[in-house]
């Protein structure tokens, strides 16, 4: 295969793979498959590089945008889908935007990905501005849809990403504030990226988002706390929360949850400061949200009488 991209090129170890046992070709994929985190540890640097562009973004009031086609824009969105459920955020903070719209979520729309001014009108259409973080996502690196979209929001003051699975040029170093390349290599099926390279793209993306949303304040511990109750699953979730954090029985959980309105963490913080609903929310928006700088306020309040507010 005449191509310089190595998700284009073809693998040597599955060459004969048509003519291999089912249980040979599931041993040729995982060993393949085995080698996804490697590549993506690899880019460690590059995708921590990127968190803080996504943390700065939402500290100014802006949005993390993920564009991509075909697997790569299912894959964004996906990873944007999963914010608001997990972590309680507004479906506008993180946006994933696909090349073909929302058909193209569910059928492929293949031809999508050369309409180059699309990508364009698609960042105009969202309103895109300086404090904006746009990551490009494109597994060959190639995606025209996905170049102009980073392209244009640049032009409209974004720190813009470029994330793909082959070698980058120089030029996109360049023009980027951040490139993450995991080298995941040929595919099983030659240029077949929905498979390795999109197995590394899932995996990028939810590091962004997790630890983005980790170090804004989303979590307590490892405890997904700013979620709100919206059905049976994440009802026993918050209950198990409060029960495990602070010791309640079941009972004295669900009322408690109930009583801060099903906000998690807005129940965490009415019981260990021994606040109500409305002083829990406010003691929450001085620390903008972050549970382990309250934790601290509420250590040094009970042992030194101190009721400040903590420095930021």
């Amino acid at each position: 295969m005449l191509d310089d991209r190595l998700t284009e090129q073809r693998n040597p170890r599955s060459a004969a793979i048509d003519r291999l046992s089912s249980l040979e070709i599931v041993g040729v994929i995982n060993d393949e498959d085995a080698h996804v985190a490697e590549a993506v540890r690899a880019e460690a640097r590059a995708i921590a590089q990127a968190v803080d562009l996504a943390l700065a973004a939402f500290r100014a009031g802006g949005r993390l945008i993920y564009v991509g086609a075909g697997t790569s824009g299912r894959l964004g969105v996906l990873d944007a889908a999963e914010m608001p459920p997990t972590y309680g955020t507004d479906p506008t903070m993180v946006q994933g935007v696909i090349a073909g719209g929302f058909d193209a979520l569910v059928r492929s729309q293949e031809g999508a990905e050369d309409h180059a001014e699309d990508g364009a009108a698609a960042m105009e259409e969202r309103c895109v501005g300086a404090h904006d973080f746009v990551i490009g996502i494109a597994a060959s690196g190639t995606t025209p849809y996905v170049h102009a979209a980073l392209a244009r929001a640049r032009e409209l003051g974004a720190r813009t990403g470029f994330l793909l699975c082959t070698p980058p040029a120089g030029t996109l170093l360049e023009t980027h504030d951040v490139v993450i390349a995991p080298l995941t290599g040929p595919e099983v099926i030659t240029g077949s990226t929905r498979m390795k390279a999109g197995t590394a793209t899932k995996m990028v993306l939810n590091t962004i988002t997790t630890a983005a949303m980790v170090r804004f304040g989303k979590v307590d511990g490892n405890l997904m706390v700013d979620l709100q109750v919206t059905c049976q699953k994440l009802q026993d979730r918050g209950e198990r929360i409060l029960m495990t954090t602070l010791g309640l029985e079941r009972e004295r959980a669900r009322e408690l949850l109930g009583e801060a309105g099903g906000h998690v963490k807005t129940a965490l913080v009415m019981e260990r400061m021994g606040l109500d609903r409305t002083g829990a929310q406010a003691a929450l928006e001085r620390v903008k949200g972050v549970m382990s700088a309250l934790d601290s306020r509420s250590v040094r309040s009970r042992s030194t009488g101190d009721n400040r507010e903590p420095e930021r």
